[in-house]
């Protein structure tokens, strides 16, 4: 059962990292966002993975439901300008700054996982679903109802914006 585990690790690290890598580098927007939706669901797979199904589900729902389709529509909704410079490609320097600003962080917290373990903390209590529901339809109800008319204000404002900026051409 480890060796399953590990090797679902590995092919939700590929999903992540390819998914990523697709996003970053495409010149269209489009292309991107499916990179980014690929990237979100290797996370889900990861949550998954620490066996946090909830966690898992939500991220699905939430990240690659919503905000995925918000950002398409804001895609779709907007117009490049004509004679842009999305057809164009960075130089070579851009790319190895960009490798070298990701990698730096990664070799130094990777050193630091290596050589100063961490003593285990105690496990954690668990939450049935069902308390987690009552926290989040009682206690945090309203942070949880906030975050629902921020992405309805910021679709609003989306269109809003796309209605106007045609309205004056």
């Amino acid at each position: 059962m480890e060796l399953m585990a590990k090797v679902a690790f590995c092919v939700y690290t590929l999903v992540i990292l390819g998914g990523s890598i697709f996003a970053v580098s495409s010149s269209s927007l489009v292309r991107a966002l499916v990179g980014l939706i690929t990237t979100l669901v290797g996370v889900s797979g990861m949550y998954l993975l620490l066996a946090t199904p909830f966690m898992a589900f939500m991220q699905l729902l939430i990240y690659v439901g919503a905000v995925s389709v918000l950002i398409f529509f804001a895609i779709m909704l907007t117009r490049a300008e004509a004679g842009g410079d999305e057809g164009n490609s960075a130089p070579m320097r851009t790319y190895v700054l960009g490798l070298a600003a990701t990698m730096a962080p990664a070799g130094i917290l990777g050193w630091l996982v290596l050589t100063k373990p961490v003593e285990s903390i105690a496990v954690p209590v668990e939450i049935s679903i069902k308390e987690l529901g009552a926290g989040l339809l009682g206690t945090y109800f309203l942070p949880f109802e906030l975050i629902s008319v921020i992405l309805m204000v910021a679709m609003a404002g989306a269109v809003l914006l796309t209605w106007e900026k045609r309205g004056k051409k």
